[in-house]
């Protein structure tokens, strides 16, 4: 079942008199549970796909659907509302709040989006299944980078999205940290039955996943080193 789909996404920027396209053509489908591969050099237009996916900026053309909702015709207070309940990032830098802990790190989401009752113990849930659950407690000054991204893989994690956007997740660790990592980042979605569409520089970990799509010349396509079907 696609949980989320676009058609024909644009997106260009003005430079001085010039205008720079970016993305001129990009379809793509994820299904339910389906962990994606995105690679592509650098300036090739990843995060602004990512961005555009996440709803945290709008294309200049195309269509987007995220669990059946035309996120094209959303207002912004409805578009906050979507990235907050059906939406999960997780970036290069954890971007955790240094003075809560762990726990409060990934209760503050649900929170947020009045999921209040149920926050605590959803995060012990959560951080306990990435290995956690000794950390609770520890505050993100205490924890390993290879620890502070699985906090943020939780917190991603969180409020149950239908859609996990990763943004080099593993860019900033070390090769056997970034290994585990990415492990819990695969286990993780795929027990959630999240569709997951994960921007990396790292090859050989993007063509572990489901699909690996190359970003290049403003189009998604299929990567020759990887078997499997197109966008």
């Amino acid at each position: 079942m696609a949980v989320l789909q676009c058609r024909n996404i644009t997106r260009g920027f003005r430079q001085g008199a010039a205008r720079l396209e970016v993305l001129t053509g990009i379809s793509l489908t994820l299904a339910r549970g389906e962990v994606v591969g995105l690679i592509g050099a650098s300036g090739a237009g990843k995060s602004t796909l990512l961005h555009i996916l996440g709803l945290l900026e709008r294309p200049d053309g195309g269509t987007l659907l995220i669990d059946g909702h035309d996120c094209g015709v959303l207002e912004d207070r409805a578009r906050t509302r979507m990235r907050r309940t059906r939406l999960g990032f997780v970036y290069q830098f954890h971007h955790l709040l240094g003075e809560f802990s762990a726990l409060e790190n990934v209760a503050m989401p649900q929170r947020i989006a009045g999921y209040d009752s149920a926050a605590a113990g959803r995060a012990r849930e959560l951080l306990s299944g990435l290995g956690l659950a000794e950390r609770l407690d520890h505050r993100p000054a205490e924890l390993s980078g290879g620890e502070k991204q699985r906090v943020a893989i939780a917190r991603a994690l969180a409020n149950r999205p239908a859609v996990l956007l990763a943004d080099e997740p593993t860019g900033n660790l070390d090769e056997k940290t970034a290994d585990a990592v990415f492990d819990a980042l695969i286990d993780s979605t795929r027990k959630a039955g999240t569709a997951a569409l994960v921007a990396t520089h790292n090859t050989a970990l993007a063509r572990r996943m489901d699909r690996c799509l190359v970003l290049a010349g403003g189009r998604l396509h299929k990567d020759g080193g990887k078997a499997g079907d197109g966008a």
